[in-house]
């Protein structure tokens, strides 16, 4: 398994889990039982009814007698109906409030987990969780849990009359009890692994599959397609693997259990035949003996069947809760910054255990002031930004704002100081309004349309209902640079102290970028501003500039310093100035 994949619950934190959901309405869970168990009670009336009308036919009754218990067993068979009807009704409404209390806890999870973690274990394993476990989990509670409780209800009370009608009949149960108890202990054995196996190679072939479609254009441009092919094939033929490990071992069970509940039926015609010719027993006891043996068979199977589908829900439970067992990646101290100056110090970081991708990085970015950050790709640009906005904590080193390691801050309150917009962009399914005022819930329509006209998003009059106009798929889809603005308004909505901008106009065209860096440069005046970009005018506008290579902070200063130094910069400012003549 793949050391990145979110974890997995174990057996007890699954226990607690599955005992905690149901008590969650522990009043309507109570009132589903009894309904069950009058249902159970009510079935057991025609087998023992039917038994007494035998006997009393073999005794000389007349036919009023047999009427009134046919009748009665009418009766008991519309009451077994009604209750049956009733206690399906209430389980499975108590079945989806139980579903909806579990998808809300795993959104709830799902967003308190880090970030970090979140992109380490990668968006196939969370989305393999959120759709597949989750309506996995949706089929178990809906249906898995009243027809177990059905189930359960139906053979305790069918047993209990075999042995109230005559304890010898009971043994005859055993003989299919024995074979059915053996066989599920060695399958529960195997099972649990089994699943686990299948849902892990279900996330494999999903972030493969994901990976392959969201990079396909750079698939194509560099000749990889059957590379990726055969990357897919290699975890389709692991999904076929682990998929027939789990039929193998359904095939090994159902069998078995299909053949043991033919044994008591035939024992409880043969023994009770003896029985009855010895005259030990009357012919309606054998009758309802066999008759309540039989009735063992659909519950025992419905049984069986929905703990073949336990497993699956098991292991997918264990899935969707490992969620919940993510550690925090940091605990908030309480303290409480002193002003908004961020330092830098001695800050080393690797993504991976002995690569440092930053190496010994000081800097002080003094409140207010706007920084530019430049340099060649894979320098550590971005590396930079995600540590000075907390989302990452600094293997040796600290990065410090007001005084305070941001790792130490709480995430409300970090978030509401520094604010860090990438080039990666998402727009939610929902209007434009709900889009936006996830930064600012409380923001009224002309503060939107004034964060939107900020960042230049002059299309949001060419839409058919303007704010109220529903994005995403079947509806209005925005391109790239649309989106961007859409994340660039949000910027401004959510008003943070400290903005880090990675590459946040990047999708931009040269003079929108400009226009757009510029009208936030106005909103945003006396805010901390560090502009991570390879456009070298940011870097001219900008109070100072620094330039990373290599991990490391090479050069430091204003604009003229630097290209009066004739480093690095200069060279890289002459280039592009050149070009742009």
């Amino acid at each position: 398994m793949n050391e990145n994949r979110l974890p997995l619950a174990d057996k007890r934190q699954v226990r607690r889990a599955a005992w905690a959901l149901l008590r969650g309405d522990a009043k309507a869970l109570t009132m589903v039982i009894v309904l069950y168990c009058l249902a159970a009670v009510a079935g057991l009336a025609a087998p023992w009814l039917l038994g007494e009308i035998v006997d009393r036919v073999d005794s000389g009754a007349g036919i009023g007698t047999v009427d009134m218990l046919g009748l009665a067993i009418a009766g008991f068979l519309l009451a077994q109906l009604l209750f049956d009807r009733f206690g399906r009704y209430l389980g499975y409404r108590y079945g989806e409030r139980a579903l909806a209390r579990m998808r809300e806890d795993f959104i709830d999870d799902t967003l308190r987990l880090p970030v970090s973690v979140v992109e380490r274990a990668g968006s196939g394993d969370l989305m393999t969780r959120s759709t597949g476990d989750v309506n996995t989990l949706g089929t178990i509670v809906r249906q898995a849990l009243p027809e177990m409780v059905i189930a359960a209800a139906h053979i305790v009370f069918i047993l209990g009359a075999v042995i109230v009608l005559n304890p010898l009949f009971s043994l005859c149960a055993l003989l299919m009890i024995l074979p059915l108890w053996l066989i599920m202990r060695w399958y529960l054995r195997r099972a649990r692994s089994a699943y686990l196996a299948e849902g892990d190679a279900n996330t494999e072939m999903s972030e493969v599959m994901a990976a392959t479609a969201a990079g396909a254009k750079t698939v194509e441009a560099f000749g990889l397609a059957d590379r990726r092919v055969a990357a897919g094939d290699a975890t389709v033929a692991e999904g076929t693997r682990t998929r027939r490990k789990t039929l193998w071992l359904r095939t090994v069970m159902f069998p078995v259990a299909d053949f043991s509940y033919v044994l008591p039926m035939a024992a409880a015609l043969f023994f009770g035949g003896l029985l009855y010719f010895n005259d030990v027993v009357s012919l309606g006891v054998v009758i309802a003996a066999s008759l309540y043996l039989r009735q063992l068979v659909e519950p025992l199977d419905q049984a069986l069947m929905w703990i073949e589908q336990l497993q699956q829900g098991g292991a997918s439970f264990a899935r969707v809760r490992g969620v919940a067992e993510v550690e925090p990646d940091r605990v908030p101290s309480g303290d409480e910054p002193v002003g908004d100056t961020i330092e830098v110090t001695g800050v080393h970081y690797a993504y991976t255990s002995g690569r440092d991708v930053l190496h010994g990085i000081d800097l002080s970015v003094r409140a207010g002031e706007h920084l530019a950050v430049v340099g060649p790709s894979g320098a550590g640009k971005s590396t930079l930004g995600r540590l000075l906005a907390g989302v990452d904590a600094p293997r040796v080193g600290a990065v410090k704002v007001g005084g305070v390691a941001v790792t130490d801050l709480d995430q409300a309150e970090l978030r509401r100081r520094i604010a860090l917009v990438t080039q990666d962009h998402h727009v939610f399914i929902g209007t434009v309004r709900d889009n936006l005022i996830l930064a600012k819930p409380t923001a009224t329509d002309d503060e939107v349309l004034s964060a939107l006209g900020t960042v230049g998003a002059t299309w949001l009059d060419t839409l058919p209902e303007g704010l109220d106009t529903q994005l995403g798929a079947g509806h209005t889809e925005l391109d790239a640079p649309q989106a961007q603005q859409i994340a660039l308004a949000r910027l401004v909505l959510a008003d943070p102290h400290t903005l880090i901008l990675d590459e946040a106009t990047s999708l931009l065209d040269p003079t929108a970028a400009r226009e757009a860096e510029r009208a936030l440069a106005a909103v945003l005046h006396g805010r901390t501003v560090i502009a991570i970009a390879h456009r070298l005018h940011a870097a001219h506008d900008a109070d100072r500039v620094a330039i990373v290579d290599g991990g490391r902070i090479t050069e430091l200063g204003s604009h003229d310093e630097l290209v009066a130094a004739g480093g690095s910069y200069a060279a890289l400012w002459r280039s592009w100035h050149g070009e742009t003549d």
